[in-house]
């Protein structure tokens, strides 16, 4: 059986700029699948080719063994970074309008419960909050009961609880078999929600795998973490980066660290220790240099 989704040497130029590069990778029915990378890595370009909207240079996109066409279109939900709403009309309206558009469509009352829609399904979209926008907007992604959902950044802007919140509407998503693509610039809703996450940059995949085989292949140390005004200035015994307030030595050998800053009479009242992240592999691979 050939995979749900295969990408291969995918290419896409812009006035004369490679902005996707030969890029190939396939996505397994049911499994969540992340595209992270700095701006201008080329992830959101190879995203609008996956949904059919923009035309790849070069290269193929098979969806369950053929090329994207009508069954795609009606099989594919996109809830987009930025979406307008039609103004003066209610949840419930919203919904009943975008069901109309396909031929197939997902149940009302199961659209409503699986986003968490009913304490303000007769709320005019003017007034919904950021969490309820985006609830309602994964709902209008879902309406044709879609087998692929693109999610493009669904929780930026969002604070913590109501990313959260998210979270497990998209986990419940995942449990009934759906097959999800996203974007994302926050590392730790990649690590929760992921299978396999692929990160580019320059047009080019430059790691692949699932969120724990890549930290254990990039990584056999831990981070040491101590205020930056605990940790003596021009110490070169031990090498430390700032990051913030805060200082962070990466360790193989904890103990022996800690030994360390107390022979050099360091405070470790501050100090926390924590394991490697997405995050620290991203600037690892990516640089920390701003991107605009």
């Amino acid at each position: 059986m050939p995979p749900f989704l295969q990408v291969d040497n995918l290419v896409r130029y812009y006035q004369g700029v490679k902005a996707v590069d030969g890029i190939s990778f396939a996505i397994e029915r049911g499994h969540c699948f992340g595209l992270l990378g700095p701006n201008g890595a080329g992830k959101t370009t190879t995203v609008e080719m996956l949904e059919g909207i923009n035309e790849p240079t070069g290269g193929s996109i098979l969806y369950q063994g053929r090329p994207l066409g009508r069954r795609f279109k009606d099989e594919a939900g996109i809830m987009f970074q930025t979406t307008a709403l039609q103004d003066y009309i209610t949840v419930r309206e919203t919904l009943e309008m975008f069901k109309q558009m396909y031929p197939r469509t997902t149940p009302l009352p199961e659209l409503i419960e699986s986003c968490s829609l009913a304490e303000f399904l007769d709320r005019d979209t003017r007034k919904l909050s950021g969490g309820q926008r985006q609830r309602l907007l994964l709902a209008i992604a879902l309406v044709n009961d879609p087998a692929v959902i693109f999610l493009d950044e669904p929780t930026t802007w969002l604070d913590p609880q109501a990313r959260r919140n998210f979270w497990e509407l998209v986990q419940g998503i995942k449990k009934r078999g759906k097959t999800i693509v996203l974007t994302t610039h926050y590392m730790e809703e990649a690590y929760q929600l992921c299978d396999e996450i692929i990160i580019m940059d320059h047009g080019r995949i430059i790691a692949q795998g699932t969120p724990e085989a890549l930290l254990a292949k990039h990584f056999g140390d831990v981070v040491v973490q101590l205020p930056k005004a605990d940790f003596p200035a021009g110490c070169t015994q031990l090498e430390a980066l700032a990051n913030g307030d805060a200082v962070e030595i990466f360790s193989n050998d904890v103990n022996r660290t800690i030994h360390q800053l107390i022979e050099l009479e360091v405070s470790l009242v501050g100090l926390r220790i924590r394991q490697r992240t997405l995050e620290d592999l991203f600037l690892e691979l990516t640089g920390r240099e701003l991107r605009v």
